[in-house]
């Protein structure tokens, strides 16, 4: 068996659609159905149907699904174990928006330039999800935040920025003492159940407080634009793009605030990916560590600035 079919038929399942599978894998729609003929030739049962446009997997072909995937997944392993000394091959990244956003682009260049035979997969989501992804072998590593937890000894997690708490104002408030603007502006709240949120939920209960809550959401670029337009003071890390110049908002230290936010790189210990992911890493290290300098520069203009 021609184990290039079971991609792609993985590929049809994916995307519905042999014409996508065929340009993902620079095929025509002919070729890609002729490998897909072939397989069920060789399989002697029909693994897809046709539903107007859509192309599905036929009860048969749902029933190989998930062996095709193990398949493929170790022809994927030992393709990365036969040439661990070269950095080529396909990264499978988790990231959340504002990584996406931000430095994950200028982090990705990097990579690419130094290592042209690399491609990145990249799957946008949330932290509390990248890590068990991670462990399952579902990612290959991910941006995430510091889990409240101890790691699986499976797991490695290297630090990348450490993000302090700040009250976002805008500009108007400036200068004024947070907690005052806490007690008497109305309240955007990032997402109370989400591992920021629960940081946040845990600094305003140590200090008795209840602000009056006006909104609800875990974009923190949407919270600074609302921000921006006066419509209350949020409770944020200092994170990447939250402070671009075209944003009239201030970010008011909190003096008493405990920990930051952390933010760092997921992988596992055992991923044949190994030398992959350490080039990822020390891309990622020098991308974020110049955002860092960056984000302290311009700190220092205004509008958009952090108020000393």
């Amino acid at each position: 068996m021609n184990t290039k079919f079971l991609n792609t038929l993985l590929l049809v399942h994916k995307h519905g659609s042999m014409a996508e599978a065929g340009r993902r894998l620079n095929l025509t729609h002919g070729a890609v159905a002729q490998q897909i003929r072939a397989l069920e030739s060789e399989l002697k049962v029909a693994l897809v149907s046709r539903a107007g446009h859509t192309v599905h997997l036929t009860e048969a072909g749902m029933r190989i699904l998930d062996k095709a995937r193990d398949i493929q997944s170790s022809i994927d392993e030992l393709t990365a174990l036969a040439k661990s000394d070269e950095v080529r091959g396909e990264l499978r990244l988790g990231a959340g928006n504002t990584s996406l956003h931000s430095v994950v682009p200028y982090v990705l260049a990097r990579l690419i330039n130094k290592h042209p035979q690399v491609n990145v997969t990249i799957n946008p989501g949330y932290s509390a999800d990248f890590y068990p992804a991670v462990e399952n072998k579902e990612l290959d590593a991910a941006i995430a935040t510091q889990a409240p937890y101890a790691l699986p000894k499976s797991l490695n997690w290297r630090l990348l920025r450490e993000e302090p708490f700040v009250l976002l104002v805008s500009q108007r408030h400036a200068g004024r003492a947070p907690l005052d603007l806490l007690q008497r502006q109305p309240f955007i709240r990032y997402e109370r159940n989400s591992w920021t949120g629960q940081m946040i939920g845990r600094y305003l209960k140590g200090l008795g407080l209840q602000p009056r809550e006006r909104f609800e959401l875990d974009s923190l670029e949407s919270i600074a634009l609302m921000v921006h337009l006066d419509l209350g003071v949020a409770i944020v890390p200092l994170a990447a793009n939250l402070m671009g110049p075209q944003l009239r908002i201030v970010a008011l230290p909190l003096g008493d605030y405990g920990e930051p936010r952390r933010f760092g790189l997921i992988w596992s210990r055992s991923s044949p990916k190994a030398g992959l992911i350490r080039a990822f890493l020390d891309a990622a290290q020098v991308e974020y560590q110049a955002y860092a300098a960056a984000l302290a520069e311009r700190g220092r203009g205004r509008p958009g600035r952090i108020q000393d």
